[in-house]
């Protein structure tokens, strides 16, 4: 087992989401200057923050492990769930006989569906069986399951989960929960693309990558997982630091930052104190109120919708999945090479005697050559195709160290980053991050950069500010409180 998941079991036995998992450890902390106090270190900072995400998902989100199963079951059964931890109970087959057709993860529950007639709908046969159910297990949850989404990307790609999770640690990202980001967005599968047309590992849009490729001095590949994975990493760091959660920043990479910044307000609205609770109690809010009237309370959460609701604790849940990909799966080393000029692929199967086939699984992008000044991923270096840029087999740069300890411990909160005098901490972090001359400096550099035009530019802060202060806004969510009356969690 590599180090890498050694790391994760220890960090996730620590947190508390596995009695026995995976995980790792964040960035060396080495050299200050004499006499300066010691920094809290970004590993510190990320495990308390993971730790903390953990025990309120757990509170709020008791299901969140009977995510796992949904990708890790092929395509074509309904997986039913307990509600109140999340163990799996069974799985039935979309079609035909569902009596006969059913896999019990407990044998004595068979009993209380046997003999049943179940709807003909598979929505009503879904309810009717949760139903019967319910008396012997408490409340459940089901929903399809999506195993064809990751398993065969899974059986190609899951040799390099190490080597993408060294790239996450190394921007003070649990590996877990990052490579769980990615099993949602994509499955793994760096050639991903979505009806909106976001594209690879982390499902960016493709203009977000084209900012990204001018703000830094290297082509970006975006169909090249190894290559996204860094972006995806230190976008994940930025927003959780800005939130001082995951849970908040995961959200925001899926549903846009005008939504959650609503689902926080809504949240503060209801007495909650830290951006956690904030974000549980108002995206509960927005789910029941969606229950009630759509048109009515639009709104007070817009495009924020249930697969937003569902979407952390999914994360959460197939943190797991990555645990269980990761210990099942021998891994490979993946070494980059940043291009001095273009390389056909016909020389690269010529010089490392590697199958076209295998050079394209490490490099998805490649279809007839590597651009250059754009990255080769090898299973070995090899010189001849330009300078080693695989940090990820470094140990970490102190400044980089540093320079990632003081940002991660930065205090957080959504209207400080929203700001604009906060923008000037934004910049010198940027400046900082690109002064250490590293490959994961100059990628914290452009993302930084990436984050402040977007903060800058859009018209979130103007958006969320009205919907704080707007007395119409007010009015409608007090009609809605009252409305659901003891739906609300407490």
């Amino acid at each position: 087992m590599p180090s890498y998941l050694m790391r994760t079991r220890r960090r996730l036995v620590t947190a508390g989401l596995l009695a026995a998992g995976l995980c790792t450890a964040a960035p060396d902390v080495r050299l200050r200057a004499a006499g300066a106090p010691a920094p809290v270190a970004a590993e510190t900072v990320v495990l308390d923050r993971l730790q903390a995400d953990i025990a309120i998902v757990k509170t709020y989100r008791p299901a969140y492990a009977f995510w796992q199963y949904i990708f890790m079951v092929a395509d074509g059964r309904i997986a039913y769930g307990s509600a109140t931890d999340g163990r799996l109970l069974a799985t039935f087959p979309t079609t035909g006989d569902w009596i006969r057709g059913a896999r019990w993860e407990d044998p004595s529950l068979a009993a209380l569906v046997a003999g049943k007639r179940l709807p003909t709908r598979l929505k009503d046969r879904r309810d009717a069986v949760a139903r019967l159910l319910e008396p012997a297990t408490g409340p459940v949850v089901h929903n399809p399951t999506r195993g064809l989404f990751l398993l065969p990307n899974a059986e190609r790609y899951g040799r390099f989960l190490g080597e993408w999770g060294s790239i996450y640690e190394r921007f003070g990202v649990p590996p877990e929960i990052g490579l769980a980001q990615a099993i949602l967005e994509s499955g793994l599968d760096g050639r991903a693309r979505s009806s909106a047309k976001a594209l690879g590992f982390c499902q960016w849009l493709p203009r977000n990558w084209d900012a990204l490729n001018r703000l830094t001095p290297h082509v970006i590949e975006a169909y090249n997982q190894t290559t996204q994975a860094p972006y995806c990493a230190a976008y994940l760091s930025i927003l959780s630091t800005m939130y001082g959660s995951f849970i908040p920043a995961l959200s925001e990479h899926h549903t846009g930052g005008v939504n959650v910044g609503r689902v926080l307000i809504n949240g503060e609205r209801l007495g909650a104190a830290d951006p956690r609770e904030q974000y549980l109690k108002g995206a509960a809010f927005a789910k029941d109120l969606r229950s009630v009237s759509i048109r009515q309370y639009k709104e007070l959460f817009r495009t924020y919708g249930v697969h937003s609701f569902l979407y952390p604790e999914m994360v959460f849940g197939n943190a797991l999945t990555v645990a269980r990909l990761g210990a099942e799966t021998p891994q490979t080393p993946i070494y980059a090479m940043r291009a001095p000029r273009a390389i056909a692929l016909t020389e690269v199967v010529r010089r490392t005697g590697l199958s076209t086939d295998e050079v394209k699984r490490f490099n998805p992008a490649l279809a007839r050559q590597v651009p250059a000044r754009a990255t080769l991923y090898l299973p070995a270096y090899e010189p001849e195709f330009g300078p080693d840029v695989s940090f990820w087999h470094r140990p970490t740069d102190p400044a980089f160290a540093g320079a990632l300890n003081d940002f991660v411990a930065l205090e957080p909160g959504m209207q400080r980053w929203l700001d604009p005098a906060f923008e000037d901490t934004l910049r010198d972090f940027q400046k900082r991050f690109a002064a250490t001359g590293t490959e994961e400096g100059t990628v914290m550099a452009a993302t930084l950069a990436y984050v402040i035009g977007d903060l800058r530019t859009s018209r979130r802060s103007a958006i969320l500010n009205d919907f704080r202060n707007n007395g119409r806004i007010l009015t409608l969510f007090q009609r809605g409180l009252r409305e659901l009356g003891t739906l609300l969690p407490n």
